[in-house]
């Protein structure tokens, strides 16, 4: 985890709060959406790390097309905050994986990052030409995907960015990529359980979820706030919990 934020008066860094507001609008827009039931323990969680107050909100929904949306808003102090959101598919539809992240603190936003990430080989044709025909925001600074990035597109945006506009920008791109999804899940069609594609959609996203899984700058800040125990439940069951066999629960 980065630096980052102009947050350093101990205020919401503005791109933490005009995010997480943008996705709240996206999301509450799909499809048949629902919450879903979370335990006490992980919707609001405190705790200290570095002599310092750490703070985690979750919230979590389904709709139609996608198993799992997920929203989570982080702050260690008066100094870094992170929003990571993720929204896993239904392995019975043909839908991307979306996923956004920003780290801010002190100095600034040090990563911004979102992409629509295929649990196939490639991304639906409908959604890759979606994400080709977007208008593009251009950033001053694009940074390099970790190691385990081969999960993500072709079309996936990571950037430090800069300046008030370029925060912006980022808040917009997200809402583009909210957008893209949000049309095809409208119109994704739902295949058996036992379709030979949505079995390959669930190991492919399984495969995602393994890959990420593969971030120990996480798991680390975990394991100290609270324990290894505790931090291998929150990923598991939490951040990047694998889907359930097609067959074994539909």
């Amino acid at each position: 985890m980065g630096e980052g934020g102009q947050g350093g008066d101990g205020g919401i860094h503005p791109l933490v709060d005009s995010l997480a507001e943008r996705i709240r609008r996206c999301r509450d827009a799909l499809p048949d959406l629902t919450p879903l039931a979370i335990d006490p323990e992980l919707e609001a969680i405190s705790g200290s790390l570095d002599g310092e107050a750490l703070f985690i909100r979750n919230e979590v929904h389904r709709c139609r097309g996608l198993r799992k949306l997920h929203l989570e808003t982080a702050r260690l102090g008066a100094g870094l905050q992170i929003l990571h959101c993720v929204f896993f598919p239904d392995p019975r539809h043909d839908l991307p994986v979306f996923g956004a992240d920003i780290v801010a603190g002190r100095a600034g936003v040090s990563a911004a990052i979102v992409d629509l990430s295929p649990v196939s080989e490639i991304l639906p044709a409908a959604v890759d030409e979606a994400l080709s025909a977007r208008p593009r925001v251009v950033f001053s600074q694009v940074r390099e995907l970790p190691p385990w990035g081969s999960i993500f597109s072709p079309h996936v945006l990571f950037v430090r960015p800069t300046s008030p506009e370029e925060e912006q920008g980022f808040v917009e791109e997200v809402a583009s990529f909210l957008g893209v999804l949000a049309e095809a899940a409208s119109v994704s069609p739902s295949q058996a359980p036992s379709d030979p594609a949505t079995l390959a959609r669930w190991q492919g996203q399984v495969k995602y979820c393994k890959q990420q899984k593969q971030n120990d700058k996480t798991r680390r800040v975990l394991e100290k706030a609270f324990n290894p125990q505790w931090a291998d439940r929150y990923i598991e069951e939490l951040l990047f919990d694998e889907p359930a066999v097609p067959c074994a629960v539909f």
